[in-house]
């Protein structure tokens, strides 16, 4: 009887992996983040990038970071995290947990907060000292929901696509 192998990833590796990809699908020039939605049964809910709402062209808006708001991407993209609880199909996101690959804004920690996920499990937080990731934290902490930093295993996986 042969063993079964034991060098699978384990269900942090997938769905994390699965928030890096869809964080390719991206067009922002200067960040990528990827959010992946998964319930208490390790059945992926949801995906979501960050990007332009449906029938806006990517091409027809401004994708800088600096300027008047109106001229910069900030007044129109929507983060992984929302499109990831808008493209869920569903109202109930009680008891899932996010994997994201960048710590959530305060908007979208709102929103987690109030579709019932339950842990936020996140690979970078960059803006970590900023005051809308302070305040997401805060959000976090007071709602309990919980929030714990990926950490990588350093497996290289490759995709030939």
């Amino acid at each position: 009887m042969s063993e079964k192998r034991t060098d699978y990833i384990s269900w942090d590796e997938y769905f994390m992996g699965v928030a890096k990809l869809a964080a390719q699908r991206s067009k922002d020039p200067s960040t990528q983040v990827g959010a992946c939605i998964v319930n208490s049964d390790n059945m992926i809910v949801s995906v979501g990038y960050n990007g332009l709402p449906a029938g806006c062209s990517d091409d027809d808006f401004p994708w800088a970071r600096e300027g008047e708001v109106f001229d910069t991407k900030y007044a129109y993209v929507c983060h992984a995290e929302l499109n990831a609880i808008l493209n869920s199909g569903t109202g109930d996101l009680r008891g899932t947990r996010v994997y994201v690959t960048l710590f959530p804004c305060e908007g979208c920690t709102k929103a987690l907060i109030q579709k019932g996920v339950k842990e936020v499990i996140y690979a970078d937080d960059k803006y970590h000292d900023m005051p809308g990731t302070m305040a997401a934290r805060r959000m976090l902490d007071a709602a309990g929901v919980k929030y714990t930093k990926y950490e990588p295993s350093g497996r290289k996986i490759e995709l030939d696509v």
